[in-house]
């Protein structure tokens, strides 16, 4: 008898170990927004858009003033993911190599129980490139459950649809029509999948990754404005008054934030939100709206190089870690997020890792940390008319491949360029600074092969092209 209670206590000594463990490591949500930009949200000073939960996060967290993605929605995605430089594995609009290791399998490889929601559009469908039908992909990319929007199926075409109202889904393998969603609105769908989530794995180490559908085109409805409207896929479209059209966006933003108290509320009711880093960002600049920002009309530059297309919001929350209500101007690349992610649940990184990115942790923990000096882009979306295009930044100046210097803050639409302006003496030191670093990135790409190419060049064993801060 006294052996057996022996065995027992040994048993329960040995589990409360295993959960205190895996108690050290936090839990880590990452969520995504959908083309919008820092000026979308009234923490950042917007002055269209009343964003209450968000703002709660930076008063009670820490709000980065120069966080930078790439200017539309893949190139980000890749970029986040997989912690590279797009020069280095970034080939095709909507397609992730299945190749490339990202954050999920990370994490996966690393003990976390991972999930994905919202937004996939990563098979390489626009493409049809080789797999594009396999509805594993989420799985293989390190995630072990997902529920997302065009998988395997497009807006059009046999079983596609748009992402809002009675969306296809795919969700942990089984695909959801049309038919099974019909008048279920999408992103309550995703997210009420990532609080079920969050519920069954409250108690070992999760990761949960988000890139929300809002507020992406179409500019519809949300459940809180639809009424007694339609909600069928016929709802997805776009109105064609200006007014309404801004009315729907200003709704969806509005929803957006109000999915992330949400979910916030769900890491609190389950006991985790001392455990758990939230991160809140958005992989591009908005689209053709216009917002009022600060006293002044700001039109979305989604697409485009310039601020509107590249500056996003960054907040984070850890409770009891993040020092409270403070701002960062602390330069913040997408390559970053794998970097912090692997810090966070104490990960050494090994050769099989991306070595372009800096982590932020320290930030999270209230230390100064080793912040960037610049960020660094290579803009080739392969959508669209682009030419490959390099550029690197600091808070205040950026410099183009062409030769091209603007001061940012004064000159958000980048009309006034100082190349020539020899008189500026900061700007001519921070110019020959950043000119040090497009020196030595690889070629920026062009669009060989049109469009649709199978292959491009890509540059995956470029060395580090300049360490931050050296």
């Amino acid at each position: 008898m006294k052996c057996k209670t022996n065995i027992l206590n040994s048993l329960l000594m040995f589990l409360v170990f295993i959960q205190l463990s895996a108690q050290e490591k936090p839990n880590i949500i990452l969520i995504m927004a959908d083309d919008v930009s820092w000026n979308c949200f009234s923490t950042y000073g917007a002055e269209d858009y009343k964003t209450p939960n968000i703002d709660a996060l930076a008063a009670k967290g820490l709000q980065f003033n120069h966080c930078y993605s790439m200017p539309i929605c893949t190139p980000s995605r890749v970029k986040i993911m997989t912690g590279q430089y797009n020069f280095r594995n970034y080939t095709h609009f909507g397609y992730l190599n299945p190749k490339d290791k990202t954050f999920g399998n990370l994490m996966r490889d690393n003990g976390y129980k991972t999930a994905i929601a919202g937004k996939w559009q990563l098979n390489g469908l626009y493409n049809k490139l080789p797999g594009s039908l396999d509805k594993t992909r989420p799985f293989k990319a390190g995630f072990d459950e997902s529920c997302l929007w065009q998988v395997t199926t497009g807006k059009k075409g046999k079983n596609g649809g748009e992402r809002f109202w009675s969306p296809p889904l795919l969700q942990n393998g089984k695909f959801l029509s049309i038919e099974d969603n019909q008048g279920k609105y999408g992103p309550d769908i995703m997210s009420d999948f990532v609080c079920d989530f969050i519920e069954k794995n409250k108690d070992a180490p999760f990761f949960v990754y988000y890139p929300t559908v809002l507020v992406h085109s179409p500019f519809v409805p949300t459940p809180d404005t639809i009424g007694d409207g339609d909600r069928s896929q016929n709802a997805n479209h776009t109105p064609k008054d200006k007014k309404l059209k801004k009315a729907n966006y200003v709704a969806m933003v509005s929803y957006l934030d109000k999915i992330v108290g949400k979910i916030v509320a769900k890491v609190e009711a389950v006991g985790q939100l001392e455990n758990t880093i939230i991160l809140f960002t958005s992989d591009n600049g908005t689209a053709s709206i216009t917002s009022k920002w600060k006293g002044e009309n700001v039109v979305g530059g989604k697409g485009k190089t310039i601020d509107m297309g590249t500056h996003v919001p960054l907040v984070a929350y850890w409770k009891g870690h993040t020092p409270k209500g403070v701002q960062s101007n602390d330069l913040v690349d997408f390559t970053d997020f794998y970097a912090t992610i692997a810090s966070a649940a104490k990960i050494k990184l090994g050769k099989d890792d991306p070595i372009d990115g800096r982590s932020f942790l320290p930030q999270l923990e209230n230390k100064i940390g080793n912040p960037r000096d610049w960020v660094f882009w290579q803009y080739q979306p392969y959508w669209g008319k682009f030419e490959g295009i390099q550029f690197v930044r600091n808070q205040t100046y950026k410099l183009y491949k062409t030769g091209e210097l603007y001061d940012i803050p004064n000159d958000l639409h980048e009309k006034n360029n100082l190349k020539l302006d020899t008189n500026n003496i900061e700007a001519q030191k921070a110019k020959n600074n950043l000119q040090k670093v497009l020196d030595v990135a690889p070629p920026a790409p062009l669009v060989v092969g049109g469009r649709y190419a199978k292959k491009r060049e890509v540059y995956p064993d470029w060395k580090n092209i300049v360490n931050p801060n050296d």
